[in-house]
């Protein structure tokens, strides 16, 4: 049975690996667990009945083997509760469709995301998960976590806050969460059974033959995914009678090879349910079918499933509808959007897998693999270049695209990466754990990146980009290409420096060295000793940053590289002025500016002498600081920059003053201030030329 849409703020509210939300048919049966899952909301919990108020949220466990109805029921129970929570309704797919556990950083990266809390980039569960704790600590929400393997998945999750409640399906109990209320889920009850059964296939066969209707999902067990399964095949089939599938059904031999190898009795109703569709398809329907197990996160949409089977999109999307008919797959979002998204059901995901490693040889499937992720590839390259300005190559080349893989518009190139993010990341994990597709992974995990970094930016996509240059890390390992890994560790590096892991980024960075001097790289090596500078000057290590600025900076004077060397003239003066060093510093400083001068950059020459003055001042030399300072603003004039003028103003008046000079001060002040008038109209404020030095 498919899950129930909720709305918060106006919009489903969905996250996790499992992409968006699908959309749901009517809600059948279930009216008793419903009533005891409500009353068990306002139960008292072991923690009120012992007197002590309850440290943590309320958390409901609806159990049941997959195809029970259990997100159904959950997704019901959370619209009828989810105007008793105004901050909302949280959601997160805890499993795989292939059965493996999502990652607690993955889940609560996403809860957050929802939460508008800003992610470090890099962050691990542990950490994440207390965002997420903290987050819900002042909230009143509803968060609803699907298909936990096991407690460990579901604690580090759970709000601190008795205002929460928590509703998990799992397949069986949560042991080691306290107080947890379950409701175990069998069949619906006959009456809901045949309704949902009347739903897939018709009313008139149902009402014509009830007691027919009413054996076949006896046969069926109850189970709704069962019943939509064979009430799809009922409706594809308006000749055949109710009571020739409860025949065909109870005629399938035992033996159905790898189906119902080592096959559970509770499971067989849906197996056999699932054998009766499967062995009615076409062949074309069928290998397409098998190989929806490959779709990334188990979410698809037209221009997957037409790679996978090599078949025009028209064809794919038409084929993709039959499949929701039968019940074999969920619609994503609305029905009614285009181009719609498709999610494989938890429970068909591991059978597809099984045919299609019996059906299909590893040589096809690798094919297919690799077909999906170079429409994938194509597709970021053209929502990454409908950004581009008219007339640009990027732009050029996306015009001689086919139309199916071109975005007209850049909001509807941002609106599909929006709702495909969770695909296309889960795309570039399964490429890259492949093995066997490096260089595919590397042209996908490059192109998502310049796509997240073109429509959300480097800052808001940050989270995203960390994962994925560490997948570059690892197929740049895997396959010994020491430049890509160079560039990999830098831009982790600069990552986790940005979240304030100095620490952790000072070691990415000395690996980048290394990693940049075996591919003999000389960007990536003087990059890298420039970040070792730069992460041992944000710890307070002077000296060895100064070192390090140094030795990168002999490297930018050997190339002949004056940009970067002015650069680090600047950054080395810096870190010896914070050192008390204030005669190399003054050295550093004045090539700085005579750096600047070469390259007629008079804003630079003029902050480089601003500095210069600083250091003079500190050294004890205040009536030379005063000059340097005068010449700066006269080179902050030339370079018509007002703000800048405003703003070495104000550091004469300060030195000024502390040379005894209050009139004089007053006067440059009154000067900054007309200066900045301009800027208090309408612009931005004017800044400081500071160092931040400790002295200051």
């Amino acid at each position: 049975m498919t899950d129930q849409a909720v709305d918060v703020g106006g919009a489903a509210a969905q996250c996790g690996p499992a992409g968006p939300e699908p959309s749901g048919r009517q809600f059948f049966g279930r009216r008793r667990e419903l009533k005891e899952l409500r009353e068990d909301v306002e139960r008292a919990g072991l923690d009120t009945l012992s007197g002590r108020k309850s440290p943590r949220a309320r958390v409901l466990l609806i159990a049941g083997r997959p195809g029970s109805g259990r997100t159904a029921l959950a997704e019901e129970l959370v619209r009828l509760l989810a105007d008793d929570y105004p901050d909302g309704v949280l959601r997160a797919r805890l499993t795989e469709p292939g059965g493996a556990p999502v990652p607690t950083e993955r889940v609560a990266r996403d809860l957050l995301d929802l939460l508008d809390v800003p992610v470090p980039p890099g962050g691990d569960g542990d950490e994440l998960g207390g965002l997420v704790r903290e987050a819900l600590a002042a909230r009143r929400a509803l968060l609803l976590l699907d298909d936990a393997a096991d407690a460990e998945q579901v604690d580090p999750l759970l709000p601190e806050n008795a205002d929460c409640l928590v509703v998990a399906t799992a397949r069986g109990p949560l042991t080691g969460i306290p107080d947890v209320r379950p409701c175990v889920l069998g069949g619906l009850d006959p009456k809901s059974a045949v309704a949902f059964l009347e739903e897939f296939a018709g009313s008139v066969r149902i009402t014509v033959d009830p007691l027919a209707a009413a054996n076949l999902a006896e046969e069926c067990g109850a189970q709704p995914a069962a019943l939509a399964l064979v009430g799809g095949w009922l409706r594809d089939r308006p000749q055949s009678a109710v009571a020739d599938v409860t025949k065909r059904l109870r005629a399938l031999p035992e033996d159905g090879g790898v189906l119902t190898a080592r096959l559970p009795a509770a499971d067989r109703p849906l197996v056999h349910a699932f054998r009766l569709v499967y062995e009615g398809l076409p062949g074309p329907t069928a290998r397409l079918l098998r190989l929806l197990s490959l779709a990334p996160a188990g979410l698809a949409d037209a221009q997957t499933a037409s790679a996978l089977a090599g078949c025009s999109v028209s064809a794919a999307q038409n084929t993709l509808d039959d499949f929701v008919a039968y019940g074999l797959l969920a619609v994503a979002g609305e029905p009614h959007e285009r181009p719609a998204q498709y999610v494989v059901p938890g429970w068909l995901a591991p059978l597809l897998g099984r045919l299609a490693e019996a059906a299909d040889r590893p040589a096809e499937l690798q094919l297919a693999r690799a077909r999906m992720l170079e429409r994938t590839v194509r597709l970021l390259q053209s929502c990454r270049a409908v950004t581009e300005p008219d007339g640009s190559p990027a732009r050029k080349k996306l015009a001689g695209l086919p139309r199916a893989l071109r975005f007209p518009t850049a909001p509807l190139a941002a609106e599909w990466l929006r709702t495909r993010r969770p695909a296309l990341l889960a795309a570039a994990r399964l490429a890259v754990e492949d093995g066997e597709l490096d260089t595919l992974a590397r042209r996908l995990v490059a192109a998502l990146v310049r796509a997240l970094a073109a429509h959300r930016g480097t800052a808001a996509a940050a989270p995203d980009l960390y994962g994925l240059h560490q997948l570059v890390l690892d197929v740049a390992e895997r396959r010994e290409l020491p430049r890509e890994q160079a560039a990999a560790l830098l831009n982790l590096g600069d990552l986790d420096a940005e979240a304030g892991r100095t620490r952790d980024a000072l070691v990415r960075y000395r690996a980048a060295l290394d990693a940049g001097r075996a591919a003999g790289d000389p960007y990536a090596t003087g990059r890298a000793m420039e970040s070792v500078g730069g992460a041992h000057q944000e710890l307070g290590d002077w000296t060895r940053a100064a070192d390090w600025y140094g030795r990168a900076l002999a490297q930018r004077l050997a190339r002949g590289e004056r940009a970067d060397e002015t650069r680090l003239h600047g950054r080395l003066g810096a870190v010896l002025t914070y050192a008390g060093r204030y005669g190399e510093a003054l050295r550093s400083w004045r090539a700085a500016v005579a750096g600047f001068r070469r390259l007629g950059d008079l804003p630079g020459q003029a902050r480089a002498l601003s500095e210069v003055a600083r250091v003079q001042e500190y050294a004890g030399r205040p009536e030379e600081s005063l000059r340097t300072c005068r010449e700066a603003v006269e080179w902050a004039r030339q370079a018509g920059d007002l703000r800048l003028q405003a703003a070495l103003q104000l550091r004469l008046a300060d030195t000024l003053d502390r040379l005894g000079d209050p009139a004089g001060a007053r006067q440059h002040r009154g000067a900054a201030e007309r200066l900045l008038e301009p800027a208090r109209e309408g612009a931005a404020p004017a800044y400081e030329i500071r160092s931040a030095s400790a002295k200051d």
